[in-house]
């Protein structure tokens, strides 16, 4: 696990988003006491804004694609409508959003209430996860 660890935190390092870091607890056993580290290895995560005593377990798998996923669905930032080009849209979200806006708000109060009408039916699991998300 430890070299997939490393290359995810290379991966990550400098992200203006998410921090990759590590604690070796033979060293550091006050600090991995207090953050309740009983078993080697533990995998704990913070989301934005998150104190010490939110910490999340890690469940998944310990390969670097298991924790790559990990990372880009549970700590990223997520599209934001309202900033959409500094929220971490992709293209097609950033010009979706852009449409929209030049279409009016009438239009937009129509797609709204057609997305929402849209949750519970069959759709892109990455879409509906960005709808039900806030994104439209």
């Amino acid at each position: 696990m430890k070299p997939a660890w490393d290359s995810l935190m290379r991966e990550y390092e400098g992200h203006p988003s998410v921090l990759i870091g590590d604690v070796d607890c033979t060293q550091h056993q006050d600090l991995c006491s207090d953050m309740g580290v009983g078993g080697y290895p533990t995998i704990k995560y913070w989301t934005d804004g998150a104190g010490k005593e939110d910490a999340k377990p890690y469940q998944g798998g310990r390969d670097l694609d298991a924790l790559r996923k990990h990372v880009e669905d549970n700590m990223l930032p997520k599209c934001d409508a309202k900033d959409p080009e500094g929220s971490g849209c992709d293209d097609q979200e950033i010009a979706y959003v852009a449409k929209m806006i030049a279409k009016g708000g009438e239009a937009v109060e129509k797609e709204l209430a057609r997305l929402e009408g849209m949750q519970g039916s069959a759709m892109k699991a990455d879409k509906k996860a960005w709808l039900l998300e806030g994104g439209h």
